[in-house]
């Protein structure tokens, strides 16, 4: 088994409950690991044989400028585009985390971590 992973690829986005989250944006950090068995070896040292991790920073990329509500949302939408780019995965892991939250103290961040194993 592999593993790639993404940690804390940055954006900037309009997730969030009230309104005026979606409105005025926020700064997220989005953690991505993906688990896989290769099809092939890495002898001929083609990208084909692996999870592309630029392609996987495209699709959180994607789901980012999406605004919704929930950061689960956002990355259940991550492993599910993952997924259909790369069925063969064994695990996906997606942390979701946004900066200085607007809470009434200080916090670092508020996150959701959402693993994902395929039926089997």
């Amino acid at each position: 088994m592999m593993t790639i992973a993404l940690q804390g690829a940055e954006f900037f986005a309009y997730h969030g409950f009230y309104p005026e989250e979606q409105k005025l944006g926020c700064r997220f950090l989005v953690d991505v690991e993906v688990d896989f068995s290769p099809k092939h070896d890495f002898s001929d040292d083609n990208i084909n044989n692996t999870v592309d991790y630029e392609k996987v920073y495209n699709i959180a990329c994607e789901e980012m400028k999406h605004p919704r509500k929930l950061i689960e949302t956002v990355a259940e939408a991550i492993i599910e585009k993952i997924v259909e780019k790369y069925p063969f995965v064994r695990s996906i892991r997606v942390a979701v985390k946004k900066l200085n939250p607007p809470l009434i103290g200080k916090i670092a961040c508020s996150s959701v971590t959402i693993n994902y194993q395929p039926a089997k």
